[in-house]
């Protein structure tokens, strides 16, 4: 299943409600006080505004308490990006609450890595442990021997820490195994990546473009909600991708392309547009540098030479490129966000990039507008210590355009020792045994660690390797740092707790704070408590916590987010200009206009494996939430209908699959559908869990993460390409 029905959607609402209601006659056995913190024995309806954890766009919400106990979570009408709506996730974020597959207390490992065999302890124990391991690193090794991989803004008060301690190695799956091709290829254009949230301006778009971007089953929230207005407003929809996703249902122009081609296809638009001048003329005039070696460079990259690499007719790719243009410069061509695909994949989203400048989308409304935020000062912390070794990730510049720390980078130097050894290993909040690939050469880095801390609010499969477990509160039992978003309007939100944790759970700050003081660091904490250090940062801008508490938001006065509303239009390159041609990368030997490379074919009875998102599921992180796998308990394998009566399939049939290199996954229900391709099968990604402490989640469904065995490094930022693997079917199950 990658969708959900009206009635689906709807009945999530009634879930939470259902699951709430029925967990809390029983709360005194799951629950030290599951009741609103100011007030524990209030009657009636209390609401408390937050934000969401459940993914990273921290959509603003209003957790609801009935005789105080946790109720539902809806969006809170203040905030810019929920808009009064939240997601099927964030609707369950009640779930996270009452799982009773969370972490309960501290865990120190009593038998080898991975067996799962744990020992409760106290905080005070737990932190000993730690500290002892950490001073005895350091001494050996150095403090830049300890890394922290993080994912979500709760990570900040673990990243001051690692820093105070003195290491730079400090990095997130979501750079190097996500978005980080596609900021590299829009950084190498305009000079500004695209941000997080995403500065596409959809609501206002007259053509939208997606390229394997599944908008509704990837389910960020505020360019859903803008998807609706602009199919609303009539906007055109174009959907390239070997599936027929939700997005495609809605598309004017379909084009199911093969694997792999997508650069292909995007020289062969810009062909089009650049041959019968078609482009924002006045616009590449004005901003362009290199345009005529570019110009002259995709002359050969016709519709004709395009269509056997990709499949798509050249009638087709005519007709979309002529509708691209024809509603510049509110044409807008979706960069994407998980686009860790083939290797090559900063070009392809410098290509992506070259063709929304081809129609002057960029500054412009319709097309990408540029974000503002608030100005809150940081809070004042005595300066951190200088690395001596620098960072671990990327030795003698490996990947010259590489912004941001490699996680794979950080996992080489693990198992390699150079250039210097990395011995300890923090983790918050991400599975990195499902997010990074090659689960192998995770294991093989974590069995080279002195230690290895999971901070996280279930057991997860990264759990299960550590040596230490610290048990987090969930988002809505705990403060977390001020949400100082960039978008298109500027705003403060504030993540405060609802509800008390039920066990010995604890809030990440706490935990840091703590851990400081075990190693000499306190006064880097030099506040008392959380609201303090928010209360500081917020006086210093004139505001309060008080005031945020409210409302939960502070928004700020309207700024001009397009040229012509007075953005200063220059660009942050070598040239001052847009860089159709980029000297910087034919002087680092890369090629300065994207080239085409045939993808690999899979063997022969294999398919290329493909995998996604899910409306109702963030990454691995919420498949043991039982509101969220209400809707959704298994993920499904997309076989087109023709391939699947070739092996005797109907939907409904479980099969396992096998990958090139000989790896088999659990056991995973078919869906055999005309609405895929006939080279490529798909999957959902984070189901397929083999920890032994997620009693629910454990086997149901199948783990694409397991079958990533092979991946291509993207040879600009150090990514991790992973549609690169195929896979087979084993029918007796």
């Amino acid at each position: 299943m990658n969708s959900i029905s009206r009635r689906k959607f709807l009945k999530i609402s009634g879930a939470s409600i259902a699951l709430s209601a029925a967990l809390s006659g029983t709360a005194g056995t799951i629950t030290k006080n599951s009741s609103l913190l100011n007030g524990g024995s209030a009657k009636g309806i209390q609401k408390i505004p937050t934000y969401c954890d459940i993914c990273f766009w921290k959509c603003g919400a209003i957790a609801y308490l009935k005789d105080g106990n946790l109720w539902k979570v809806e969006g809170n009408p203040e905030d810019p990006l929920s808009r009064g709506r939240l997601c099927p996730r964030g609707t369950g974020g009640v779930g996270a609450h009452y799982d009773p597959d969370r972490l309960k207390s501290p865990l120190i490992r009593k038998s080898e890595r991975g067996e799962e065999k744990w020992v409760s302890v106290t905080w005070e124990e737990a932190f000993d442990f730690i500290a002892v391991k950490m001073k005895k690193i350091e001494k050996e090794y150095g403090p830049e021997s300890i890394a922290l991989f993080s994912h979500g803004i709760g990570g900040n008060f673990f990243k001051h820490l690692i820093k105070a301690y003195g290491s730079t190695n400090i990095s997130a799956p979501s750079y190097a195994q996500c978005r980080g091709p596609r900021d590299t290829g829009f950084k190498l254009t305009f000079g500004e990546d695209v941000s997080s949230p995403e500065r596409t301006d959809i609501k206002n778009a007259g053509c939208i473009v997606l390229i394997g971007s599944h908008l509704g089953e990837n389910m960020h929230n505020t360019q859903v909600q803008e998807f609706a207005e602009a199919i609303e407003n009539g906007a055109s929809v174009i959907v390239v991708d070997p599936r027929f996703s939700v997005a495609a249902g809605k598309a004017k122009y379909y084009l199911p392309i093969k694997p792999g081609t997508d650069i292909a296809l995007l020289l062969a638009w810009m062909n089009v547009i650049v041959e019968e001048k078609i482009y924002d003329i006045n616009y590449i005039n004005k901003y362009a540098f290199g345009f005529e070696h570019f110009a002259s460079y995709i002359k050969q990259f016709t519709p004709e030479w395009a269509y056997p690499e990709t499949g798509i007719e050249p009638d087709l790719i005519r007709k979309t490129a002529y509708e691209i243009a024809k509603n510049k410069p509110k044409s807008l061509i979706h960069p994407g966000r998980h686009v860790t695909w083939y290797g090559d994949d900063s070009q392809r989203s410098r290509a992506i990039a070259l063709l929304n400048a081809l129609v002057g989308s960029w500054g412009r409304k319709g097309g990408f507008y540029f974000p503002v935020s608030m100005d809150i000062p940081k809070y004042p912390y005595p300066e951190y210590p200088k690395s001596m070794k620098g960072k671990v990730d990327n030795p003698d510049n490996k990947f010259p355009f590489s912004n941001e720390t490699i996680t794979n980078g950080i996992r080489e130097a693990t198992i390699t020792g150079n250039p210097y050894p990395v011995k300890g290993w923090f983790v918050y909040a991400t599975n990195l045994i499902h997010a990074l690939p090659n689960e192998e050469e995770t294991i093989k880095a974590i069995k080279n660690l002195d230690l290895l801390v999971v901070i996280d609010v279930i057991p997860s499969e990264i759990a299960g390797w550590a040596d230490v477990v610290l048990p987090e509160s969930v988002y809505l039992e705990r403060y977390d740092d001020l949400n100082v978003e960039w978008f298109r309007e500027p705003f403060i939100s504030l993540r405060q707790p609802a509800v008390e944790s039920p066990h010995e759970q604890k809030p990440n700050w706490w935990m840091a704070k703590k851990l400081a003081d075990k190693l000499g660091l306190g006064h880097y904490f030099p506040w008392n408590n959380i609201e303090e250090y928010l209360d500081f940062r917020l006086k210093s801008a004139g505001y309060s916590l008080e005031q945020l508490k409210k409302k939960g938001i502070i928004k700020g006065d309207k700024q001009p987010v397009y040229f012509d509303e007075g953005v200063d239009d220059t660009f942050d390159t070598p040239t001052g200009k847009i860089e159709f041609y980029s000297v910087q990368l034919a002087e680092a030997g890369f090629d300065p206009i994207p080239h085409y490379t045939k993808p690999d074919e899979p063997p022969a009875g294999y398919f290329r494996l493909l995998f996604g998102r899910a409306p109702v599921h963030s990454f691995s992180r919420t498949q043991s939430n039982r509101v969220l796998m209400d809707m959704m308990n298994e993920n499904e394998i997309w076989i087109n209908q023709n391939i699947a009566e070739r092996y005797g399939l109907v939907s409904g049939d479980y099969i396992r699959l096998k990958n090139q290199d000989g790896v088999v996954s659990n056991k995973i229900k078919v869906k055999a559908t005309e609405r895929i391709r006939t080279d490529c099968v798909y999957m959902v990604h984070g189901f397929g869990h083999n920890s032994k402490m997620l009693k629910f989640a454990k086997d149901k469904g199948a783990s694409d993460a397991q079958l990533i065995t092979n991946y291509k490094v993207d040879p600009l930022m150090g990514g991790t390409g992973m549609n690169v693997n195929f896979v087979t079917f084993e029918l007796e199950v």
